[in-house]
């Protein structure tokens, strides 16, 4: 048990969480401005940003975090379909989940309406539960290392 979280938690983890910090001023950036300044709903501004966001993680994580030689259509689809699952675990269990909570109980803060403060929340939930599916999609699937 110990070798394997000294392995989870290798150099590839910490290089993740970097790539991860700008990946995320770029993706959560993105879907705070569609949500709030354009009055996007939290789905599609979420769905665009990810898109956006997982463009450049998946260079980065490919190339600098996992140094992944793979090359072909395969890699591409094998990180979309990570994504993907990823993004639907997160979102599906974040948005209902807090929107429920927000709603039931009348929670809001920043002077927001209750359906603006869920939204909100439940992005930032969501980008959470995502981090976590993700890294290990990415480690263990989508840029898995070959067994020699």
């Amino acid at each position: 048990m110990k070798d394997f979280i000294k392995q989870f938690f290798d150099i590839k983890f910490w290089k993740f969480i970097m790539v991860g910090i700008l990946n995320t001023l770029v993706g959560m950036g993105l879907q705070f401005l569609f949500f709030n300044l354009f009055g996007w709903g939290e789905w599609i501004s979420s769905i665009v940003g990810y898109i956006l966001g997982s463009i450049l993680s998946y260079f980065l994580n490919k190339h600098f975090t996992f140094k992944n030689k793979e090359k072909g259509i395969k890699p591409v689809i094998k990180f979309a379909l990570n994504i993907a699952v990823c993004y639907g675990l997160a979102y599906g269990i974040a948005i209902p989940i807090v929107k429920w909570i927000c709603t039931a109980n009348s929670i809001t803060m920043f002077g927001w309406t209750v359906d603006r403060f869920a939204g909100n929340a439940s992005m930032l939930i969501g980008s959470c539960l995502f981090v976590a599916f993700n890294y290990i999609g990415q480690r263990f699937f989508a840029f898995k290392e070959k067994s020699e």
